[in-house]
């Protein structure tokens, strides 16, 4: 039976949205390698930059040669991408599990952790991040802290809600060790802050496992979207 134009139209938005949401995962895949590629570009800028002991976020402190690098293209760059890639991620678990609520959590989740890195980009740290009297800084520190935390929390609620699907299942057990690791070092982080003894390596190892936590959740995603796409090639 040949389909109307009607039919047509109203299967047009079906097929738009399934492209949309490949494109919001694919987000999530480039804000995890923008995140991580900011660090090292604008480390390898700043001659005598120790990672071990200084904060990400020192890299984009205000008046240094690599502020708007790291502000912009690190902080906000990841942040929007993380915002697109929290929508997508609600539109395919939706489709995978049946925790609607759940879900809607997580994604919210992973959308703050967007938002608090484009807060910590709109409000830089100053010099050192040493001046906590300042309210700029005080909001960067606030966005930063929302930014950890909600990622450190999607993690180890992930389990929960991968847990519904058999293709899930491995992405479940791996999200949990993800968010638990990830507040072991932010509390070492946290515990080094006195000293600055390890504090950057710390900070960065907290980092470096919620970010690849998102890159491989995004990454499943994107495999199974591909798996359920509905066909593309008649337009």
């Amino acid at each position: 039976m040949p389909i109307t134009t009607r039919q047509a139209s109203r299967q047009r938005p079906a097929r738009l949205s399934a492209r949309m949401t490949r494109a919001g995962l694919a987000c999530g895949l480039a804000a995890s390698l923008l995140w991580a590629v900011a660090i090292v570009l604008a480390g390898e800028l700043r001659p005598g930059f120790d990672h071990v002991s200084q904060y990400i976020s020192e890299l984009g402190e205000r008046g240094s040669a690599t502020e708007m690098l790291m502000r912009v293209g690190g902080f906000v760059g990841s942040g929007v991408l993380i915002v697109a890639y929290a929508l997508a991620f609600h539109a395919m678990v939706v489709r995978l599990t049946d925790r609607p609520r759940l879900a809607l959590l997580i994604a919210a989740l992973v959308a703050l952790n967007g938002i608090g890195r484009i807060g910590a980009g709109i409000f830089p740290c100053e010099p050192g991040c040493a001046a906590p009297d300042v309210l700029g800084q005080r909001l960067h520190g606030l966005s930063a802290s929302l930014a950890f935390m909600a990622l450190t929390a999607a993690a180890l609620l992930g389990p929960l809600l991968f847990r519904r699907n058999a293709r899930l299942r491995l992405l479940s057990v791996y999200s949990f060790a993800s968010g638990v690791a990830g507040l072991i070092f932010l509390v070492l982080m946290s515990a080094s802050e006195a000293t600055r003894a390890y504090t950057g390596l710390y900070e960065r190892l907290a980092s470096g496992v919620l970010t690849l936590w998102l890159f491989v959740s995004a990454g499943r995603l994107s495999m199974l979207a591909r798996e359920t796409a509905p066909d593309d090639t008649a337009c």
